[in-house]
């Protein structure tokens, strides 16, 4: 994407990915929990947006014992409010962000057929979103662009 103006980040994955993860939580005074951990590292298995019920599910499997969707939810909230995880709000699902700490805005191409969402960073969309919201008086806390539509694999 030529037009695109990109910020500098790391992606993390694997390892280095929960190690930088439990860093950017533990930074926030937030405790880097055992189920936190396994939380995070489930979502970050995904190449897909995951739902909290498609890991409550999993971990069930994993730990022999029913792990409930509604502890899933309150872990993944509060990954996004640091910025651990990404939410696909038309999907209602997420996506572990595999440059935690870095914040900017959550602009996704939603595949209708496949259900693949491919985050896009762009400072010229973001800064006009902002500058729209703030034009109208309106405070920006977490603008989300998701443009649905067929990715290249399924056109």
């Amino acid at each position: 994407m030529a037009t695109a103006h990109h910020h500098a980040h790391h992606e993390h994955s694997g390892e280095d990915l929960i190690s930088a993860a439990r860093s950017a939580l533990t930074a926030q005074g937030e405790q880097w929990t055992s189920m936190r951990e396994a939380v995070f590292t489930e979502l970050a298995q995904h190449e897909r947006p995951a739902s909290a019920y498609d890991i409550a599910d999993n971990l069930s499997r994993l730990r022999g014992k029913r792990v409930a969707p509604n502890s899933i939810y309150r872990i993944l909230d509060l990954f996004v409010a640091n910025n651990l995880a990404l939410r696909v709000e038309s999907a209602n699902a997420y996506l572990a962000n595999t440059h935690p700490g870095c914040e900017h805005d959550c602009i996704f191409l939603v595949c209708d057929e496949c259900g693949e969402a491919d985050h896009v960073d762009d400072e010229g969309v973001s800064k006009a979103v902002r500058a729209l919201a703030a034009a109208r008086e309106f405070k920006a806390e977490r603008p989300v662009l998701e443009i649905r539509g067929l990715c290249r694999m399924c056109a």
